[in-house]
């Protein structure tokens, strides 16, 4: 990973750290405040519905993320590639774990028919998501901007991590705060020159995707 690191710094590369995770009406219980002798309670259905959500995480803080209902899987992994080069300019260093759909074949056509040009996949090392900066903004988004929340369905979970999303991005320390928590101590600064503010990348008509 060093000498990858190594390289993509010399090669003036963005890094950008991707990751999946689920979320779910259920809320993630954490402690809190309560009259004394009144135990609090959360009310919430239980159901296996939730959320498919994909984000990138770069080493100078930005944070770009999509959402979806179903799971993700290789054009959907595609999807997400094209939203990254085309919000972060020049070429880039994605680090990704060896999930199945990160070594799925539209993945590698998509590198075969040009895009390799511009974007360079990493592997971390096996069974280390303690090595993944994405694992803490998912900690930080269910433990801290969404704790004890309940959701009556999908529609309005989507309205909340949106919102959850949006005030993450404005929280740099935070941010970075989780590439330093991995030992990237030298790569948590801003390399890169300031650019627009990601846009939101609605792809299909039919996909809602966090602002």
């Amino acid at each position: 990973m060093a000498r990858a690191f190594r390289k993509a710094q010399s090669e003036r590369r963005t890094i950008v750290w991707v990751d999946e995770s689920a979320f779910y009406p259920l809320p993630a219980v954490v402690r809190t405040y309560a009259p004394r002798g009144e135990t609090p309670i959360l009310d919430a259905l239980l159901t296996h519905d939730h959320l498919s959500v994909i984000s990138g995480l770069t080493q100078d803080g930005r944070l770009l993320l999509q959402i979806r209902e179903r799971a993700f899987r290789g054009p959907a992994v595609v999807d997400f590639l094209r939203h990254l080069l085309r919000q972060i300019p020049g070429p880039l260093l994605v680090v990704w774990d060896g999930a199945t759909i990160h070594r799925a074949q539209p993945v590698k056509d998509f590198l075969t028919q040009g895009a390799a040009a511009r974007l360079q996949l990493e592997q971390l090392p096996g069974y280390a998501p303690e090595l993944n900066p994405d694992e803490g903004i998912w900690h930080y988004l269910k433990q801290v901007e969404l704790r004890n929340l309940c959701c009556a369905d999908l529609a309005e979970l989507r309205g909340e991590l949106d919102l959850a999303v949006k005030r993450l991005r404005h929280k740099r320390h935070v941010l970075r705060g989780c590439i330093t928590e991995c030992g990237y101590i030298d790569l948590a600064v801003p390399r890169m020159p300031p650019v627009q503010a990601p846009s939101v990348d609605r792809g299909h008509p039919n996909r809602r995707l966090a602002a």
